[in-house]
């Protein structure tokens, strides 16, 4: 009875390879459409609570940047006259038939998507987690919310920060002759998107710098060295993200290189795990 209470012990304490030998290439195939089939669900019924809140998604949220009640115009025209700006005299207008109704199932979606990236980490963290040691659980603990905080966290800077300067300087924009600027509304959603999606991704920087110091691929000496080089990397970064304008530029640069610095005492903190 020992014998057979050892070996029951010892199954339990399987480590991660034992355990994928156990489960076949198909269970893990099998498993990951359950987690993907699920995902999909979450933002599939975020994106239809999205849908039917028509009035309030466009009026308050997708045109927000377009109006003087915004929150950042209302900030920086307290700070005085010299900072004050405000929204562009910019014509939003729909160019195709059902151009309108392809714009709301397409924003639908992306909200639906944002919304519901807590979960849909969380799925991914369900499949990944038994493939790792205890110990290597035991570091990524509260990964789901701090990722999840993370990306939201970036999403909100994009939207209150970089959209409406970037609204601001492309909408006023001007080659000298006289023509009312204008877009469609499938461009000023596209753009939207391109102003907030990227920078939650971004800011997963700190995120993705610990677990490549966790296998050794990345050291804070290495960050330290190629921290004039990474400042480069950076703003090229950011001139992809946002429009060609120096001030926007800066103002995704500016926290994404804070992200860097913070990046490296987190790579700091896991090398004694490392020495270990």
């Amino acid at each position: 009875m020992k014998k057979i209470f050892k070996r029951k012990e010892k199954s339990k304490e399987l480590k991660p390879a034992e355990v994928e030998a156990e489960m076949g290439f198909l269970d893990h195939l099998e498993q990951l459409r359950w987690h993907i089939l699920r995902s999909v669900v979450a933002i599939f019924v975020f994106a239809i609570v999205i849908f039917g809140a028509k009035s309030f998604v466009f009026d308050t949220i997708i045109m927000g940047p377009m109006n003087e009640w915004f929150p950042t115009f209302r900030f920086f025209c307290s700070l005085g006259e010299s900072m004050c700006f405000s929204p562009p005299n910019l014509e939003i207008i729909p160019r195709l038939l059902g151009e309108q109704f392809l714009v709301h199932i397409k924003t639908s979606a992306i909200l639906g998507l944002i919304c519901a990236f807590p979960y849909v980490f969380w799925e991914i963290w369900r499949f990944v987690k038994p493939g790792l040691y205890a110990k290597e659980q035991k570091h990524a603990r509260g990964i789901v919310f701090i990722c999840s905080m993370l990306f939201l966290m970036g999403v909100t800077f994009g939207y209150y920060v970089i959209a409406p300067f970037a609204l601001n300087f492309l909408g006023n924009y001007s080659v000298g002759v006289d023509v009312n600027n204008s877009t469609s509304l499938a461009s000023y959603v596209s753009y939207m998107t391109m102003f907030t999606l990227p920078t939650g991704i971004v800011f997963e920087l700190p995120v993705v710098v610990y677990f490549l110091s966790k296998i050794g691929l990345v050291t804070p000496e290495f960050m330290k060295k190629y921290r004039k080089h990474s400042i480069v990397v950076i703003l090229i970064l950011a001139a992809v993200i946002t429009p060609p304008d120096i001030v926007t530029q800066f103002l995704i640069g500016i926290p994404v290189y804070i992200l860097y610095e913070i990046s490296i005492v987190i790579s700091k903190r896991v090398q004694p795990d490392l020495d270990d």
